[in-house]
């Protein structure tokens, strides 16, 4: 079934509890600090609707159809077409939603192609996590992740001095009809917007951390469960002109925080295993899956910010000197070397699991290197090429309401090449990308979004074949001897 906008939105008045600060929010639906957002999330439910992306953003089987990031790739052809949704979703956030549907779906979709991984031990959870991905896909649900532990608690010795519980989430007992959680897990993005959380550790745990070694799934709305917000950046835009991108793609990111959650044994994957608790995200496709969404999504946001570049310059006449050119041609190739990475996955794709064909793992984890380390020297060169220009305009459109300010704006703003009003809708966009709290925010998540960049380059370490490029090295040595010694 494919969810319309109306629909998702009305299934987010559930009971969920969501705090700002002391203050509970009763509808995220119509909260300032949510309303327009919920509204982006709602244009991500339509566009599957609209006729000319219906087999863009999915795909029918059996007499039904189903959002196209369920689609388990089982040839290049299916590859291309997931990655062709995740475009289309991504370009309608400019790929400012981090956490938009397709990317924890992308996950579970990737996992299911190798559910035997999750039968371990005492425990056979396969069944538990294909019925999972037939409930996601079916229902067309939107879920987050929380991860992550919280940051202290990496230090459990710091807990035990001070006779304190750790505060990671973990299981705290057993019952015949589930298991019992409390704690708390970072960093669930858009989680006001969404229907359920997969709660897991991405992060390595000790063998010795079993009780904290649980993966499952619980809807937002859980007795027990509240969501604890960041401060709404979108409580500071006034309206969109003056705050494109803060007023409607502030996606919210969430601390969960559980007390006594009741978890049914059906929606438990891992349980008591260290090992596997972070095994089930790299030996499946899983982690493939979602993180080649968050290469495509960082992309339609390049492609937005390539485009401001060239405006901006634009705007002063500053293209035709040739040393703003050679930054825009920088940039230019910049976006095509992520492109290019991007469409590589697909064409050296890996038969991986059997029967299914999966992105490239190596180009995968270097494209996300890639975005990680290039982030911040690419909004730098943005913030140069704005100069003073961000600092010159009005505080607020609002001048346009009064007549002799008006006069004047039109009067000494405007350049040869553009229209003052034309010119400060363009450097307020831009200052949404370089200096506003959406930017810092946009700035810090893309650092820190798949980790530490020493946790991405394990994974490219991880999945090299060494073996290939020591025999590189060996075979070029046994080309020759050891010349004769006299």
């Amino acid at each position: 079934m494919l969810k319309t906008g109306a629909e998702h939105l009305e299934s987010l008045k559930d009971g969920r509890t969501v705090f700002i600060g002391k203050e509970k929010v009763d509808d995220v639906t119509s909260h300032p600090a949510f309303i327009n957002a919920a509204k982006t999330v709602a244009t991500l439910y339509d566009a599957k609707h609209e006729p000319e992306y219906r087999d863009i953003l999915s795909y029918e089987e059996d007499n039904e159809r189903y959002s196209m990031w369920f689609l388990k790739a089982k040839t290049r052809d299916d590859l291309r077409k997931r990655t062709s949704a995740h475009k289309r979703i991504a370009d309608l956030s400019c790929g400012l939603f981090g956490r938009s549907p397709d990317h924890v779906a992308s996950f579970v979709t990737g996992m299911s192609t190798n559910p035997s991984i999750f039968d371990s031990g005492d425990h056979k959870f396969s069944k538990n996590l294909i019925s999972y991905y037939e409930h996601m896909r079916k229902n067309d649900i939107f879920a987050t992740y929380a991860v992550l532990p919280p940051q202290a608690a990496r230090n459990p010795d710091f807990y035990e001095k001070q006779n304190l519980p750790v505060p990671t989430l973990r299981v705290i007992r057993e019952e015949d009809d589930g298991v019992v959680i409390s704690g708390m897990k970072m960093l669930a993005t858009s989680a006001v917007f969404c229907n359920e959380i997969w709660v897991g550790n991405l992060l390595p745990l000790a063998p010795s951390q079993v009780k904290e070694a649980i993966t499952c799934a619980m809807p937002c709305n859980a007795k027990g469960l509240s969501l604890w917000m960041r401060q709404p950046i979108s409580l500071n835009a006034d309206n969109e002109f003056d705050s494109p991108l803060t007023w409607k793609f502030d996606e919210t990111d969430v601390l969960v925080i559980c007390e006594e959650v009741k978890i049914p044994w059906d929606k438990i994957f891992v349980l008591d295993d260290a090992i596997l608790a972070r095994e089930i995200y790299i030996k499946t496709p899983g982690h493939c899956y979602g993180n080649h969404q968050a290469n495509v999504r960082y992309w339609s946001k390049m492609q937005l910010i390539l485009g401001l570049c060239s405006k901006i310059t634009q705007s002063t006449g500053a293209d035709q000197i040739p040393a703003v050119r050679e930054v825009i041609g920088k940039m230019s190739a910049q976006e095509a070397t992520l492109s290019a990475m991007i469409h590589g996955q697909i064409e050296a794709a890996e038969n991986w699991p059997e029967n299914y064909l999966t992105y490239n793992r190596r180009m995968m984890y270097a494209a996300l290197d890639w975005c990680t380390d290039k982030y911040s020297g690419i909004i730098d060169e943005l913030r140069t090429l704005c100069g003073g220009g961000v600092f010159q305009m009005p505080a607020s459109v609002n001048v346009m309401h009064d007549e002799k300010l008006r006069e004047n704006f039109e009067k000494y703003f405007q350049t040869p090449q553009m229209e003052a009003l034309d010119r400060m809708k363009l450097m307020r966009l831009a200052w949404d990308f370089v200096g506003s709290e959406f930017a810092g925010r946009q700035q810090q998540y893309e650092k820190f979004y798949a980790g530490a960049s020493f946790i991405i380059r394990n994974h490219s370490h991880r999945e090299t074949d060494w073996n290939f490029f020591n025999g590189i090295v060996d075979d070029f040595m046994n080309e020759y001897d050891v010349p004769d010694i006299k």
